[in-house]
């Protein structure tokens, strides 16, 4: 257990709130979208901004990254104590788009506060969050008296996630020596909600593909070839219906080998959250879940693969008939994947299994989107147990554990870098990320300042 009082913690986040949350407002004012090339100007203006109040925090390193796309920061911050763990924090400073007809109450991107709550694109998603680092190392070194954090920190802030993260694998593999770290911090992603702190120990991965038939050079006459000629239309029905099994398994043979199943602990902790299928159900705009057979809602999101249908198409599509045999067809997939599978030995499954569905005299096109590889941190790791220490005593709660459905960056970094990842998030699902009046609860954000105080004394005496 570290030393630091957590009264001191606390007394000390709460003397720097209002500078703090000031500092924060001002960063949010910068609209640093990504994916609109009239805001380049604005992205980078975000990381000059960022560079130089990491600077202003103490960090003796701060530095601008250049990719060809936006720019990422760079920060570090080494312990005086030469056998001190390296953490690596992960966040990012380019937001969504936005904009007041969006349907916001208030513009985006000139925050406000209303109701305990600090509204504003980026509040969330993923300006607070990396920003309560900033406090978060100051009141660690103010409550233990330290002149440099008890583990090497460094920070890597990108610019681009909003965008897809398109250069941040290079630069991953591009900067490994500088980025090389014993654990890696996620800052940016949740918690359950309000009342129950979690943390995340896993993303799945992600492999997409589109598959494309042809039969006839083009649209011919149903009547005058219909039952003679093979239907592009047809197979890739058929494809799409033999891509699942009756108990609802991904049928793509060998897809489950390696699968890290879940633990009897693991499903019992995910059983302790309060989780409501109906509302859940109402969130999701379904009428009913549906999925693997033997699992509940929560482990097929979380821990399970999948394989789903993002969009079919193929022959004649406007109103009325007209009978023809298409020329051609397409199907997307896309398989979320969990730990224990490799995305490239999935293509190479899903490749072999597509062309036995296509019959002859039907031609193919398969084409795969560059995959992201799942993450999980095993329950017992020493440095989420150091995570879960510091969210408890910030909390003053039960930590329980989530993981995360979907898919991101931070398996890239494990995969480089060889560094378990961990989560470090204070977001509740009422923030609402990429839509209007996104926002942060302050009290849980100052929550999140505590958490990162306690942090770097827990992972410093964490075993290795």
């Amino acid at each position: 257990m570290s030393d630091t009082p957590d009264s001191a913690v606390r007394m000390y986040t709460e003397q720097h709130r209002t500078a703090f949350l000031d500092d924060l407002a001002e960063w949010l004012r910068i609209p640093s979208v990504s994916a609109q090339p009239e805001h380049d100007g604005d992205v980078r203006r975000s990381a000059e901004w960022l560079t130089h109040k990491l600077a202003e925090t103490g960090f003796p390193v701060t530095e601008i990254w250049e990719t060809p796309g936006a720019p990422a920061v760079f920060a570090e911050w080494p312990s005086d104590d030469p056998d001190a763990p390296v953490v690596l924090v992960y966040g990012h400073h380019d937001v969504q788009p936005a904009a007041r007809e969006d349907g916001w109450h208030t513009e985006p991107f000139e925050p406000v506060i209303r109701d305990g709550r600090l509204y504003g694109r980026g509040a969330a998603d993923d300006k607070g969050q990396v920003f309560f680092h900033t406090l978060g190392v100051r009141a660690h070194l103010a409550a233990t008296g330290r002149t440099t954090p008890a583990v090497h920190l460094k920070l890597l802030v990108e610019g681009e996630e909003e965008s897809g993260s398109p250069h941040f694998r290079a630069l991953a593999e591009e900067r490994a020596d500088r980025l090389a770290a014993d654990v890696v911090i996620v800052s940016d992603t949740g918690m359950w909600d309000e009342n129950t702190p979690t943390v995340c120990t896993g993303m799945r991965g992600l492999a997409e593909c589109e598959i494309e038939l042809y039969g006839p050079g083009q649209d011919i006459h149903s009547g005058s070839f219909g039952g003679a000629v093979p239907n592009p239309a047809t197979a890739l029905a058929r494809l799409v219906a033999a891509l699942h099994d009756p108990q609802g398994r991904v049928a793509v043979p060998g897809f489950y080998d390696g699968v890290a199943e879940l633990t009897d602990t693991e499903r019992a902790l995910f059983a302790e959250l309060p989780f409501d299928e109906a509302t859940w159900l109402r969130t999701a705009a379904s009428q009913a879940t549906a999925g693997e057979a033997g699992y509940s809602t929560l482990e097929r999101v979380w821990a399970r693969p999948t394989a789903e249908v993002n969009g079919i198409g193929g022959g004649y599509q406007g109103a009325g008939s007209k009978t023809v045999i298409p020329s051609s067809a397409l199907v997307k997939l896309s398989f979320r994947l969990v730990a224990g599978q490799d995305p490239d030995r999935i293509q190479q499954m899903v490749v072999k299994w597509a062309e036995e569905q296509i019959p002859a005299g039907v031609r193919h096109r398969i084409t795969f989107a560059p995959a992201t590889r799942p993450c999980l941190t095993p329950l017992d790791h020493p440095a989420l147990q150091a995570v879960t220490r510091a969210m408890g005593r910030a909390f003053g709660k039960k930590i329980l554990f989530t993981r995360e459905g979907g898919s991101g960056p931070a398996a890239d970094l494990q995969d480089v870098l060889g560094a378990p990842v961990l989560f470090l998030g204070i977001s509740v699902p009422s923030d609402g990320w990429h839509g209007p009046d996104e926002k942060v609860e302050i009290d849980l954000l100052l929550k999140g300042v505590e958490t990162a105080a306690h942090l770097w004394g827990e992972l410093a005496a964490a075993p290795r």
